[in-house]
């Protein structure tokens, strides 16, 4: 027996030597997709021939699938506004991230349990750490915050690992000035072959391109190099701005282009195919350049964008009759009323509500908030143990500490209510969900600016007037009102906003949790509606922004931190009200110049100085249009 063993093991060994190397690998291993873990640097992609190899020339959009609004959107931004006080820590934006110096690494995270691996880690110079999920995990729902990563699911397609992207901020598709929006989706395929690592990137942006934008970049493994980092320890300096620590960079329409200095270089590409658009990046473009066609008239086999902006825009503030619920940090929650916002700080002193959203809506958000109050109170177990445990009502550890867990005090109901504006939406439900808190007269304070009371309490024929049980029991006159004491563990401080969106306007926040409910003066789908007959002005909404962004700080890298909750939209953090910022006073500048030269309200209607805004935010129907947005401010600047 002896001699069998030997002999068969024998003639093992020998099989196993007459095999590849990469089949005795195989054996008693299980084949999977390419490991793509280790470090990687950038050899080649599509632009790497323009200025010093590193970025195209500035103002060429050639090969750019560009509509109008992203023509102009880039056209009139400057390079500078990244040295604002809240860009200056902004890294790469996602479309450029890939072809940023500096090289790449992957890390894989395993599972602790099966090993398999969970995500994908993508870092790269001037970008945040970039988890690919591989686990199956759904993206977030569209009203949740967008970051400069994104959020980033993947799967593999034999050895291709397929990448898609959601929740992105806006940013640029290359360093030379071409703009994308936050409603930007991407889709990467990573394919390794042997030391070779290929990106095929689509970014799909339907605000800005007519179809989406394909390129391509690839990597070479060295395992002997290193990713490039670096710190930001940026301050609160306005680089572009001088004394002005608020202003905005940026180039007014039709002005000159920055082209001269390198396309009478270039004469073999016509002036028209570098303003991009998705007619000039087919090979039909070559009868409008022999003067066969005109470019209007030319069909190209273009591609859809897979969804349309004005879906992907209102999902974030969606109008479903429905209640969507979000926890934000600290006490504070969300609260989607039929696509309005309300805050709700709910802890052992009760409940503060942030308006009480529309009327029809009241019943939901009174349920609501019972069970958030309800969850809140719930019995749990404790998290320290031993002398100095904090919730110990004695102080050490007891029997005693048992029924306080099982026994909890009874539940708190809701103590106040702030109203952001006289505005119905914000206000249909004071009376009913007032009359089911507690306090004076065994209802719930409700708080507001006293010209928002003086709204309220008006004529009968105003729509925006309000029963008695419906009116703010505690106003004030003052620039802010504060509590008297903790509410929840935390300070809680309403500002009024003079003349923003109407006179009466207040933004509310959370000092402890981090959080500021916006108000109308803030929405990440429309245009900030400026009533003027109510005392509002597009110079106070600017003002009322700006002192939102000296309020809150990012966490790190210009996001996170201080959360925003808007009047309508998603969560947003400091770069996202300081985009809408932007957005607000370029449009003012624009309509000052049109004044300036004597335009009519018609005349400035006409020239369009919202073009590259409106499908982002504009609308031509609804209580609001962007005809009444260019109104309001004309209005406000001729004053």
């Amino acid at each position: 027996m002896r001699r069998n063993y030997r002999f068969v093991l024998s003639w093992i060994f020998l099989f196993l030597c007459a095999l590849p190397v990469s089949a005795q690998i195989m054996i008693g291993r299980t084949a999977s997709p390419p490991d793509l873990a280790g470090e990687w640097v950038l050899i080649g992609y599509e632009d790497q021939g323009a200025v010093g190899g590193l970025q195209p020339n500035p103002d060429d959009y050639l090969g750019v699938p560009f509509n109008e609004a992203g023509r102009m959107r880039s056209d009139t931004t400057a390079e500078s506004i990244l040295g604002m006080t809240e860009f200056q820590c902004r890294p790469h934006s996602a479309p450029h991230q890939w072809r940023g110096l500096g090289g790449a690494r992957l890390l894989n995270e395993l599972d602790p349990l099966d090993r398999s691996i969970r995500a994908v880690h993508l870092q790269l110079w001037r970008s945040l750490d970039r988890p690919i999920f591989l686990d199956g995990r759904a993206h977030p729902p569209a009203w949740a915050p967008h970051s400069w990563t994104g959020f980033s699911t993947g799967h593999w397609e034999g050895n291709t690992l397929v990448v898609n992207t959601t929740h992105l901020k806006d940013g640029f598709l290359k360093r030379g000035g071409p703009q994308t929006s936050d409603m930007l989706t991407m889709t990467e395929y990573l394919t390794r072959h042997d030391n070779l690592l290929t990106i095929v990137q689509v970014t799909d942006d339907p605000v800005y391109m007519d179809e989406p934008y394909v390129q391509s970049t690839t990597y070479i493994y060295d395992p002997s190099s290193r990713v490039n980092f670096e710190t930001c320890n940026a301050g609160t300096f306005a680089e572009s701005g001088g004394m002005n620590p608020h202003f905005v960079p940026h180039l007014l329409p039709d002005r000159e282009l920055f082209i001269n200095g390198w396309l009478p270089n270039e004469p073999w590409i016509p002036y028209d195919a570098i303003r991009g658009g998705v007619k000039t990046i087919y090979p039909e473009y070559r009868k409008v350049m022999a003067g066969e066609e005109e470019v209007e008239d030319l069909n190209v086999p273009s591609s859809d964008n897979e969804i349309t902006a004005d879906d992907k825009i209102q999902r974030q503030g969606l109008r479903d009759g429905e209640i969507h619920v979000m926890p934000i940090q600290g006490n504070i929650s969300m609260i989607m009323a039929d696509g309005r916002n309300i805050a709700a700080s709910v802890g052992a002193d009760g409940a503060i509500l942030v308006n009480t959203g529309p009327a029809n809506m009241t019943n939901d958000i009174q349920a609501t908030l019972t069970d958030l109050i309800n969850r809140t109170s719930q019995p749990g177990p404790l998290d320290c143990f031993g002398m100095n445990c904090p919730r110990t009502p004695t102080g050490w550890t007891s029997p005693y500490v048992n029924t306080v867990i099982a026994s909890p005090a009874p539940v708190r109901n809701l103590r106040n209510i702030f109203n952001t504006s006289a505005a119905p939406h914000n206000t249909g439900g004071n009376a009913a969900i007032a009359a089911s808190g507690y306090g004076r007269e065994g209802r719930a304070e409700i708080i507001s600016h006293e010209n928002a009371l003086l709204t309220m309490s008006g004529p009968n024929d105003d729509r925006w007037s309000a029963v008695s049980e419906a009116w703010p029991g505690e106003s004030f006159y003052s620039n802010q009102f504060k509590l008297t004491a903790y509410f929840n563990g935390e300070a809680v401080v309403a500002y009024h906003e003079p003349n923003a969106t109407t006179d009466g306007d207040i933004i509310v926040y959370f000092r402890h949790s981090e959080v500021i409910h916006a108000g109308d003066i803030y929405s990440s789908i429309s245009y900030p509606p400026i009533y003027r007959e109510r005392g509002g002005s597009v110079q106070g909404v600017i003002k009322g922004l700006n002192h939102i962004l000296d309020l809150a700080v990012a966490e790190y890298r210009s996001q996170g931190g201080t959360w925003i909750i808007p009047g309508r939209g998603r969560l947003s953090d400091t770069a996202d009200v300081a985009a809408y910022r932007n957005m607000v006073q370029i449009i003012s500048d624009r309509i000052q110049v049109l004044i300036d030269e004597d335009l009519s309200l018609e005349q400035v209607i006409a020239a369009r100085p919202t073009l590259d805004f409106d499908p982002r935010y504009g609308s031509d129907s609804g209580v609001f249009t962007t005809e009444m947005f260019v109104t309001a401010v004309y209005e406000s600047l001729i004053e």
